[in-house]
């Protein structure tokens, strides 16, 4: 590194993910981006005797821990949080936390979910939210959260990553990209929807204001400042703290007219748009308008994602079948083209478990024969997965009237080669596969926008353009196989 871009602030990312946390230190100058390591730690949920839940008091203290070491490494400019949505931890009146978060994965959500519809109804609620229905969304669980002790004594309800920013600095907010995920945020104006929590008999004082990604949360506390050496007064600033909408500002598109699949543990799959799609077909085709950086609208899908890829791989190393994903690549890239296909949001995927034997049952209760091998199971999933975001995809270009010239895939599943050329291949469109750390890009790249390094979003993109290593995917293969999946896949959606 050379003594030019030694002298470039530093922004310390807090990203949390579902699996594990880490904090990542980026230097931010014009033509210059350079992410380091500073510290990764696991993220094990806890099941207790009432359900799954988040370790959140061990992310606190990796956080702090990661921290610490950013601030061995110089001076740091700013620290911003992101983590995944929809999961809160409610506050007493003194601050307190009140018991420990639960996970979305928990099966308290499905019997509120099947009671509020029922009191509300869902073309109320996609009215205003806008919000794909998914059974752990915010308010569900807040509905299934309402009653006891410690609902009773609540004053505030807070957002994990809000939760965080809480403990850091002090400060109380909501960021507006992740209580959009909540149900419970008007997708017109972007505000709370009063009209809405008031209908659901949830008491508007527990949300706090909201704050746009940009602005300045605070600084951080003393006991901060002891244990990881930060200076005093170092910010606390406000991010995309929903990590897709991070990883979504930091695609590298330097044109108009793209489509992107943010691929982790979920795929997060479809377009950026100035307004949202509130018609009845959206919300029947379950597409969500969740809130972006600059008042843009995320219009996409969530799909299972590599979580399927993952739960198997856990599955074979407890069997003590060899599970290196290198190896079982290359067993997919042997293995015998669209032998089947599953619709990665069965529901049957969704909890933890043994994710071999549950595709066996959605293959046999779609007469399909079962994969030859752990190569046959992977290459399943991966092309089950191309093809679900060429369903998205499409269907989101059909309801949003504009059609994508390409797709960027950005996050861990942009290292998948096997993934990346088989969403070309299945759209048909040209696939720019990077940043795999976008969400950690778009954490740093926000926090330098807000200390005036950077200008609107355009800007962050072309800088990430720049500078980051991407892939480039071309469609090919046969067109007419994956059309023949296409069906099949249509068929087991239905």
């Amino acid at each position: 590194m050379s003594a030019t871009s030694r002298e470039h602030p530093v922004f310390a990312a807090v990203d949390l993910g579902a699996t594990s946390g880490r904090v990542i230190t980026g230097r931010v100058g014009p033509d210059s981006l350079v992410l380091s390591e500073a510290c990764r730690f696991p993220n094990t949920p806890v099941r207790l005797p009432d359900g799954l839940r988040w370790d959140v008091p061990a992310l606190y203290q990796g956080m702090l821990d990661g921290l610490r070491e950013a601030a061995r490494g110089g001076p740091v400019a700013s620290v911003g949080v992101d983590t995944w949505a929809v999961d809160y931890g409610l506050l007493d009146a003194d601050g307190a936390l009140l018991g420990i978060p639960f996970h979305y994965r928990d099966g308290r959500n499905a019997p509120a979910a099947d009671a509020v519809l029922a009191d509300v109804g869902a073309r109320e609620l996609y009215g205003v939210s806008g919000l794909q229905h998914l059974p752990f969304n915010t308010l569900f669980q807040l509905a299934a959260h309402r009653s006891g002790a410690q609902w009773a004594a609540a004053r505030t309800v807070l957002l994990i990553p809000d939760l965080l920013v809480y403990w850091l600095s002090g400060a109380v907010g909501a960021e507006v990209t992740n209580a959009s995920t909540t149900g419970l945020l008007d997708a017109r104006t972007g505000n709370w929807s009063d009209a809405l929590i008031g209908r659901l008999g949830l008491r508007r004082s527990l949300f706090p204001p909201l704050r746009e990604p940009g602005a300045a949360a605070g600084t951080v506390l003393p006991h901060v400042v002891e244990y990881t050496g930060l200076p005093p007064g170092t910010p606390v600033t406000t991010v995309a703290s929903h990590d897709t909408a991070s990883a979504v500002a930091a695609v590298p598109a330097t044109e108009p007219g793209f489509a992107y699949v943010s691929c982790g543990t979920w795929s997060l799959a479809g377009l950026e748009l100035d307004a949202p799609v509130l018609t009845e077909e959206s919300r029947a085709a379950n597409f969500t308008n969740e809130r972006g950086v600059d008042g843009t609208v995320r219009y996409l899908r969530n799909i299972m994602g590599m979580w399927l890829l993952e739960e198997c791989r856990r599955s074979w190393r407890r069997w003590g079948v060899p599970a290196d994903l290198a190896g079982l690549l290359g067993e997919a890239a042997r293995a015998r083209p669209f032998a089947a296909v599953i619709d990665p949001d069965d529901p049957l995927f969704l909890a933890p478990g043994d994710m071999p034997a549950r595709i066996d049952t959605v293959l046999a209760r779609t007469g399909q024969p079962l994969p030859d091998g752990p190569g046959g199971y992977v290459r399943c999933v991966l092309e089950s997965l191309a093809l679900a975001h060429r369903r998205t995809l499409r269907q989101a270009a059909r309801l949003a009237g504009r059609e994508p010239t390409r797709v960027h895939l950005v996050g861990g599943g942009a290292r998948n080669a096997l993934l990346c050329q088989w969403t070309a291949d299945a759209t048909g469109l040209p696939v720019t596969a990077g940043p795999a750390e976008a969400t950690a890009l778009g954490n740093v790249l926000v926090q330098a926008r807000a200390h005036g390094l950077l200008g609107d979003l355009t800007d962050l993109r072309r800088l990430v353009a720049r500078t980051q290593e991407l892939r480039h995917y071309s469609p090919g293969g046969d067109g007419k196989a994956w059309d023949r999946a296409a069906d099949r896949l249509d068929a087991a959606c239905a």
